[in-house]
């Protein structure tokens, strides 16, 4: 297709090759030319951006995968939104499959709300429109001053489950923690499986526990009111891991939306194969697999990581045989036709349920 006819542009934000795989794949199922751009560091480290070709009057969407260096890419996104800003763009729509720091997404103690941050500054650099891929949380889209599609992954896992996996029927569905347990309940009721639920020690760190707008204060500086007894509440106990449901003799399938550090799967894997699992299948949208998530993963009793390609994690895939990439581009493809179009997002959310 002719870009120039099109109405329509497609860049890359990326610096680093591995990063440009999704754009092109993505261009490619539209038919267009990736948009004639440079994004580099100059030597004291500094993102410059250099647009080569006429962006004025056009819709503009910028593909923005987020590799480990997280800081770097929201500074290519930022300063390239900025360009085309000032290059007389249209509308310029960032398609961020992962939407970075958006664990901080609530406030822990005296931290601060860094999602709604950075919602902000992609709103003054120029950005009119967001597509992404399975909010860490749902509300995050109210943090925004313009509109965001929260695309979902659920029925391109649920193609891979259903078509990949032997005997999938004797399957189980489970949720590592209490908190996944609605999209575990989702995925086990299309595919007409049972669901387990798991609780205790793994369940999530300190830092989860700790919610609230302020710490509490130490008891020697405390001052109250002479005849005021606040009631006192005991100390949280973590209990042993339990698991809710019968997983003897099944495939357990632990569903998520963010695999990172893994120790909480290897040690839920664990678990599981105590309890009669003989193989164990984590699912997740975001493989951002941190660290040395790749070698624990191997040694593990989990067979295999299914993830998609939200996220590049092609060296991770090379150190570990046992991680397996499903494609999105497609539905991030369509997304992208139908916003330019003016046409409606409903078909890429039929049959999606609130808890996929």
């Amino acid at each position: 297709m002719n870009v120039a006819k099109s109405g329509y542009r497609v860049f890359s934000a990326n610096s680093t090759t591995a990063c440009t795989e999704l754009a092109k794949k993505i261009t490619e199922r539209l038919g267009v030319e990736l948009g004639k751009s440079v994004v580099y560091q100059e030597s004291n480290r500094e993102t410059r951006v250099d647009v080569k070709e006429s962006v004025r009057g056009q819709d503009i969407f910028i593909i923005q995968t987020i590799p480990r260096d997280v800081n770097t890419a929201i500074m290519e996104l930022l300063v390239m939104a900025y360009a085309l800003k000032t290059s007389c763009a249209k509308n310029i729509i960032g398609v961020i499959p992962y939407f970075p720091y958006s664990k901080q997404c609530k406030m822990r103690k005296r931290g601060s709300i860094v999602c709604k941050l950075l919602a902000s500054m992609l709103a003054k650099a120029g950005l009119t429109h967001i597509i992404t891929m399975d909010l860490h949380q749902k509300e995050i889209q109210g943090f925004f001053s313009f509109p965001v599609d929260n695309l979902r992954a659920s029925p391109f896992l649920l193609q891979y489950i259903q078509e990949e996996i032997p005997d999938y029927r004797n399957a189980i569905i489970v949720a590592k923690s209490p908190s996944a347990a609605k999209r575990a309940q989702s995925y086990a009721e299309r595919l007409r499986l049972g669901l387990a639920v798991m609780h205790g020690e793994a369940q999530c760190s300190e830092s989860d526990m700790a919610d609230g707008r302020h710490s509490p204060p130490s008891v020697r500086n405390t001052t109250g009111h002479p005849g005021l007894e606040l009631p006192l509440m005991m100390a949280k106990e973590k209990p042993p891991i339990t698991v809710v449901g019968d997983v003897g003799g099944r495939i357990a399938i632990i569903v998520d939306d963010i695999i990172d550090d893994v120790e909480d799967f290897v040690a839920a894997a664990e678990i599981l194969k105590e309890r009669g699992a003989y193989k164990i299948y984590i699912m997740a949208t975001h493989g951002l697999l941190s660290a040395d998530a790749p070698r624990l993963i191997e040694e593990s009793a989990i067979d295999e990581v299914v993830v998609t390609n939200t996220v590049p994690h092609e060296v991770q895939k090379l150190q570990c045989p046992k991680i397996k990439t499903v494609d999105v581009s497609m539905i991030l493809a369509e997304a992208i036709r139908r916003i330019h179009n003016g046409e409606s997002m409903a078909y890429l959310f039929r049959n999606i349920t609130v808890d996929d």
